[in-house]
């Protein structure tokens, strides 16, 4: 008996092509589907405006899924409600009057559960919400999936045509993976707006002190000036008329009229410390005749007594600021005088005032020890560096810039500009503090 030679089906070409066909098919749509990913998340990435991030999210995922219909949805925390942010190829009738609870409607049970809903023709689904409206729109195929940040859906997307169409389950694994990416840009936005929110607080409420600052110092001052200067003022006259007449009086009891003198010559030195003291905390020339007259004051009175030689000079036309903001350069100004007297062991410094059509602009230069400008990054207990971050306040409130140069051994030079020209106050802080 012959054995039977062994008989191998060929293989069907046609079916081989498919197989392939369908292969290539599925690897041309994974890679299709990553640089979907990809591209929306290098759209995204880097925004902070959440109107952006929602713009371009939703311009990627229509183009992606060829739509020309969509939008989407936040979710009020405090309503919880959920509101059209953006939209593309829907009326604004539609979007403003599109408003769901959660659990209302297709888009709000998609919100409530976090799982994404196909539809094949919303327009015949009992469940969604304001038939009349989906009708008027002409919406038909439906797709809504979450938009979430870990376990928290802070919204959704939703997809739409106008004719019926059958979505798969690749698009919704797509569309899932895009809301995630989303939801995450939309939590950092949050988180980076209530971020943005509570820096302006800090900077109001620094505003506000800084202004309810240096009235509380003119007031000390003007008490100061009008009652205890003016009352030393009077003591020290006083015994000076009792020195008089007990000199003309023919009184010879020598220790009492050396007493009179040593009283006198104490109310002459406290009303000089009062003095000195009023002129720190708001000298009144800087009232009556301006920021250079005060400067220049301030500058000598502090500096000269150390034996450090101090110039003054100004560039331009003088002209007067508001009260507040001569108050603010001012204090830049005594700030760094004050740390030149204490700390700079300088035998010159010189102070610069430029006036322009459009800046004004200082500088204050000495010839010091210098220091590392790079080892001064936050405000220390000992109060070290804070005088460079109150002038960085104070000049950026002004709408301006300012800095600080220096080396060891190479002295130092503060600086500020501000603009001028137009109304000048206190303003949103927008110093570099290079």
């Amino acid at each position: 008996m012959k054995k039977g030679k062994e008989v191998k089906k060929a293989a069907d070409p046609a079916s081989s092509d498919l197989n392939l066909s369908d292969q290539g098919s599925k690897n041309e749509k994974y890679y299709h589907d990553l640089m979907a990913l990809s591209r929306v998340s290098a759209a995204i990435s880097g925004l902070h405006e959440l109107d952006d991030i929602l713009r371009i999210g939703l311009d990627n995922v229509l183009n992606i899924m060829n739509g020309t219909v969509g939008g989407i949805m936040l979710l009020d925390e405090l309503s919880q409600t959920l509101f059209y942010c953006v939209y593309h190829g829907l009326s604004d009738k539609y979007a403003e009057e599109m408003r769901l609870k959660l659990g209302e409607g297709i888009a709000g049970k998609v919100a409530q559960s976090g799982r994404a809903v196909l539809l094949e023709d919303i327009s015949s689904e009992p469940n969604a919400a304001r038939i009349d409206l989906v009708s008027l729109e002409g919406l038909r195929a439906f797709i809504s999936v979450p938009l979430r940040a870990k376990d928290n859906v802070l919204g959704v997307m939703n997809v739409a045509s106008h004719v019926p169409h059958s979505f798969t389950k690749e698009d919704v694994y797509l569309l899932h993976s895009i809301g995630d990416q989303l939801g995450t840009a939309i939590e950092q936005a949050i988180l980076h707006e209530r971020l943005r929110k509570a820096r302006e607080r800090l900077r109001k409420l620094a505003r506000q002190n800084l202004v309810a600052e240096e009235e509380e110092r003119r007031r000390i001052a003007r008490e100061l000036h009008d009652e205890t200067s003016q009352s030393l003022s009077g003591i020290a006259l006083q015994l000076e008329v009792l020195i008089e007449k007990s000199a003309n009086s023919g009184n010879q009891d020598a220790q009492f009229i050396a007493g009179l003198k040593k009283v006198q010559a104490l109310t002459v030195q406290v009303h000089k410390e009062v003095s000195r003291v009023i002129s720190n905390l708001h000298p009144a020339v800087l009232d009556t005749l301006g920021l250079v007259a005060a400067v220049r004051q301030h500058a000598k009175n502090r500096l000269q007594p150390l034996n450090i030689n101090v110039t003054v000079e100004v560039k331009g036309t003088e002209m007067r600021f508001p009260p507040d903001v001569e108050a603010a350069l001012f204090r830049v100004v005594q700030g760094t005088i004050g740390n030149i007297a204490e700390h700079s062991k300088a035998k010159n410094a010189s102070i610069v005032l430029v006036y322009q059509p459009d800046e004004f602009s200082l500088s204050i230069s000495d010839d010091g020890q210098g220091f590392d400008v790079s080892k001064i990054t936050d405000v220390e207990e000992s109060g070290r560096g804070r005088g460079l971050f109150s002038m960085r306040e104070r000049i950026g409130f002004l709408g301006g810039t300012s800095g600080i140069e220096s080396k060891i051994g190479a002295g130092a030079t503060v600086w500020a500009k501000i603009p001028i020209g137009q109304d000048i106050r206190y303003d949103e802080n927008k110093s570099t503090g290079n």
